[in-house]
C-alpha cells in the first residue's frame, strides 16, 4: 500500500545578529529545520510553499529549495494557485512553479478570486482603466472600466463611467447596469449604493431593485446574511448590524462592529464618547439573535479560528470560546497582540515580537534578546511598556571595560529611544512604538539605528522617526558629524554642494522646490566602510512618500577633508 509522505509543520522564526535579523524555520519542538538565513519569511501555505526574502522576494518549498528565485521586489500570498509578483517593470502573475503567466507587466494586479484578478493599465488618453485576467494571465475582460471589484458569487461589479455601474458575469457580459454615483462590491445577492455622494446608502439586488432603502452613512457588504452599517454621517459613530431586510439585529448605537465568523461579532463601545477616534472596548455578540454574550471587556478581538478567537484584555492576550469566555486548556500570554493556533503549538505575535508556545504555556521558541559584538561586549535588548499604547525596545551595552563610559552610553541610548515618563493609567491620544537595529559594526565603531512610529489616533498616517547613534565601544565616545573631518575644514559647504547636485539630478519629483538650503553642522548621518550617508527627516526637504531622504557620499569623494588621524576615523579603519 502507498502512503503519502506528510512533511512536518514548519514555522518562521528569527535570530537577531550584528548583520541584522535573520529568519529561518523551526519545527514544533522549536528546533531550526531551515537555518536562519533570510531577511524575512512568511508562513508556509497549504500548497507547501512560503514566500521569503533574500536580496529579493522568492518562494521556497519545505526542503528550503527555491521554486521561485528571489528576484522580485515582492510576492503576494498564493490564491487559486497563483501569486502576484512585482519587479522593476510592474505587476505580473506567477504560478506555483514560478512561471510568469502574464505577457506584459501591469501597473496593478489584485490577488485572484473566483478565477479572476483585477488588473489596471493606463489607456491612450492617460486614464487608469481596469479589467480582469483569467488564471492563465490572459485579459479575459478588457480594461475599459473606471474601477473594478473582485468577483464574488460569480459576479463582478465595475464602474462603467460616472454615475453608472454594471454587474458582469465571468465572461464579461453585462447582466445589469445601475445609475448611481457610488456602489460597493457584490455579496450574497446584494450591493450597497449611494445615488449621489450627498445621499445616504442602501442596498439593491442583482436586478437593480432597491431592497433596503438608503438610510446609512456607511454600508458594508453582506457576510453570512448580515451586514455592518453606520447610521451616522459624521464622526460620532452609530454602528449596527442588519439582516437582508434591513432590520436591525444589533441596534445602531456602537462605535464599531466587526463580523468575526461563526455567527459572532465584536461590538465596540467608545473608550471616550466625546473622542470616538481613540478606539473602542469590545463585547462579543451573537449575529443571529443580536444578543451580547459578554460585557465590554476586550481591547481587541480577532476572527474565530477553530471555535476560538484571540483577544486582548488589559495587558494580556488569550483565547475565548464561542460563549465569549476564556478558553480552558490554552495559555494566557502577558502582552498585547494576536495568538494563532498552529498545529500543536501557538504562534504569538505579542508586543511586536513573535514567540511560539506549547498549549500548556511553555515557551517553544523566542527571539534572542542579546547580540554578541565581541567576546566580552554585547547588546542587550530592553523593553519599556509603561502604557498599553506605548512600547519601546531599546539597546543597552554590556561588558565594556570602562563601566562609567558604559553607563553614560546607555543613558544616551535610553533617552534617544524615547524612554521617558508616561502615565500608565492615562488614555493616550496616540500610540508609539520604538525599536532598534545594528546599522554598522567594524572594529570599535558600532552604529545603532533607533526608529520609532508615532500614530495620532484618527490620523491618516503616523510620523516615523530615525536616529543613528555612532558609539565607540572601547571608550564610550558618541560621535557627531564634525568628528569625521579635519579641524577648520568647511565640511558643511562641501557636503551641502554634493547633496545639492544629487537633488538636482534626481528624477523622482519628491523634493520640495527650494526647500533644500544645505546641511547643518550637526546633520544626522551614519557611515559604513566605504561611504558617508547624510539623511533628512520626513517632510524636511521632500514629500512624505520619500521617507528619510538619504544621500550617499563615497569617502573617495571627500578624502581631502577627512581627518584620518582622528579618533572617529580610526575607530573603524
Amino acid at each position: 500500500m502507498w502512503f503519502k509522505r506528510v512533511l512536518p509543520r514548519l514555522f518562521p522564526a528569527s535570530v537577531r545578529t550584528v548583520q541584522g535579523t535573520k529568519w529561518g524555520y523551526i519545527n514544533e519542538t522549536g528546533k531550526f529545520v531551515l537555518k536562519p538565513q533570510y531577511e524575512d519569511a512568511s508562513d508556509f501555505q497549504e500548497n507547501g510553499l512560503a514566500i521569503v526574502r533574500l536580496k529579493g522576494a522568492g518562494v521556497i518549498n519545505q526542503a528550503g529549495r527555491f521554486v521561485v528565485e528571489p528576484k522580485y521586489s515582492s510576492i503576494s500570498a498564493f490564491t487559486e494557485g497563483r501569486a502576484v509578483a512585482i519587479n522593476d517593470k510592474g505587476f505580473l502573475i506567477i504560478n506555483e512553479k514560478g512561471k510568469e503567466l502574464t505577457s506584459t507587466p501591469y501597473s496593478f494586479i489584485s490577488p485572484f478570486q473566483e478565477g479572476r484578478a483585477v488588473f489596471q493599465i493606463t489607456d491612450k488618453d492617460g486614464k487608469m482603466v481596469y479589467g480582469y485576467l483569467d488564471l492563465n494571465g490572459k485579459e479575459i475582460i478588457p480594461a475599459k472600466y473606471q474601477y473594478a471589484f473582485d468577483f464574488n458569487d460569480g459576479r463582478g461589479l465595475v464602474q462603467v463611467k460616472d454615475k453608472e455601474y454594471a454587474l458582469l458575469d465571468p465572461s464579461g457580459k453585462q447582466l445589469q447596469t445601475f445609475p448611481y454615483e457610488q456602489m460597493n462590491g457584490y455579496s450574497e445577492g446584494l450591493l450597497s449604493f449611494q445615488k449621489t455622494y450627498q445621499d445616504k446608502m442602501g442596498y439593491v439586488d442583482e436586478a437593480g431593485k432597491v431592497v433596503i432603502e438608503p438610510k446609512f452613512g456607511m454600508a458594508l457588504p453582506f457576510k453570512d446574511g448580515r451586514a455592518v452599517v453606520n447610521a451616522s454621517t459624521d464622526y460620532k459613530n452609530e454602528f449596527g448590524l442588519i439582516d437582508k431586510k434591513g432590520t436591525y439585529i444589533i441596534p445602531p448605537k456602537y462605535n464599531d462592529i466587526n463580523i468575526l465568523g461563526g455567527n459572532r461579532a465584536s461590538v465596540g463601545k467608545a473608550i471616550n464618547a466625546a473622542e470616538p477616534y481613540l478606539g473602542s472596548v469590545y463585547a462579543i455578540a451573537d449575529t443571529q439573535s443580536g444578543k451580547l454574550l459578554t460585557d465590554f471587556l476586550f481591547s481587541s478581538v480577532n476572527d474565530y479560528q477553530d471555535s476560538y478567537s484571540s483577544v486582548t484584555q488589559d495587558e494580556t492576550s488569550f483565547f475565548i470560546n464561542k460563549k465569549g469566555t476564556r478558553a480552558t486548556g490554552l495559555p494566557v500570554i502577558r502582552g498585547i497582540g494576536t495568538l494563532t493556533l498552529a498545529g500543536s503549538i501557538i504562534k504569538a505575535f505579542v508586543d511586536q515580537r513573535l514567540t511560539y508556545y506549547a498549549r500548556n504555556g511553555n515557551v517553544v521558541y523566542s527571539q534572542n534578546i542579546t547580540i554578541p559584538l565581541t567576546g566580552k561586549i554585547f547588546i542587550r535588548e530592553e523593553k519599556f511598556m509603561p502604557n498599553k499604547d506605548y512600547l519601546v525596545y531599546f539597546p543597552q551595552l554590556d561588558g565594556m571595560k570602562d563601566e562609567n563610559a558604559e553607563k553614560r552610553v546607555n543613558q544616551v541610548l535610553k533617552k534617544k529611544s524615547q524612554v521617558k515618563p508616561i502615565d500608565p493609567n492615562a488614555q493616550l491620544d496616540y500610540s508609539y512604538t520604538g525599536d532598534f537595529s545594528v546599522r554598522f559594526f567594524q572594529k570599535a565603531l558600532l552604529i545603532l539605528e533607533l526608529f520609532g512610529y508615532n500614530f495620532p489616533f484618527g490620523a491618516a498616517h503616523g510620523m516615523p522617526s530615525q536616529i543613528e547613534v555612532p558609539v565607540n565601544i572601547k571608550n564610550g565616545s558618541i560621535y557627531v558629524l564634525k568628528d569625521l573631518f579635519k579641524p577648520g575644514s568647511d565640511y558643511v559647504k562641501v557636503l551641502s554642494e554634493i547633496i545639492g547636485k544629487q537633488i538636482a539630478a534626481a528624477e523622482d519629483g519628491y523634493y520640495f522646490p527650494d526647500a533644500y538650503k544645505g546641511i547643518s553642522p550637526n546633520q544626522p548621518f551614519y557611515v559604513n566602510d566605504r561611504s558617508l550617508f547624510i539623511y533628512f527627516q520626513p517632510y524636511e526637504i521632500a514629500a512624505f512618500a520619500a521617507g528619510f531622504p538619504t544621500f550617499e557620499i563615497p569617502f573617495t569623494e571627500i578624502d581631502s577633508i577627512i581627518n584620518k588621524e582622528g579618533e572617529f576615523w580610526k575607530s573603524f579603519h
